[in-house]
């Protein structure tokens, strides 16, 4: 990964944790937004992932390259992206829960393989409109959603 590409993506980290703590760097903050070289090393790791991956997966590989980040790091920095809206999170068919790296700020859905885990970006502004109106319809406020996507690939299907 580049040197600008590092750059970004911490930047990135640290401009969505601040607008979620309003506190990532003064002292006694919860450590949300405090991007140490473990958090770094997840960070970096996850945004060069090109599909959904697991906390274990993550880890895993971290350990091959030789990285000291425990695995109680790679989820407490997982589930921080994901609480920040900078990474995407889905359930596989045991339940646990894989990752994305999401470099903007777009809420997306995928299409998801459940042979080989390829995931592609799907049109979902027929969902994001459907979700919109049931909360208009229900009175609801701040409604979130959850829509997994799943088949297989014409790859798999090959096989």
């Amino acid at each position: 990964m580049t040197e600008a590409r590092t750059s970004a993506l911490t930047d990135a980290f640290r401009r969505a944790t601040d607008r979620r703590t309003g506190e990532a760097d003064q002292p006694g903050g919860d450590g949300l937004g405090r991007l140490t070289p473990q958090r770094a090393e997840v960070l970096r790791a996850l945004a060069g992932c090109e599909d959904f991956v697991s906390a274990q997966l993550l880890h895993a590989g971290l350990l091959a390259t030789g990285s000291r980040v425990g695995l109680s790091t790679v989820y407490r920095t997982l589930t921080a992206l994901a609480a920040v809206g900078r990474a995407d999170v889905v359930r596989d068919t045991n339940g646990e829960r894989l990752f994305r790296y999401r470099p903007g700020t777009d809420h997306r859905h995928y299409l998801i393989c459940r042979e080989c885990g390829l995931s592609q970006p799907v049109d979902s502004a027929n969902v994001e409109a459907w979700a919109d109106h049931i909360a208009a319809m229900s009175g609801f406020a701040d409604v979130h959603h959850t829509v997994e996507l799943t088949g297989v690939c014409t790859t798999c299907q090959g096989d």
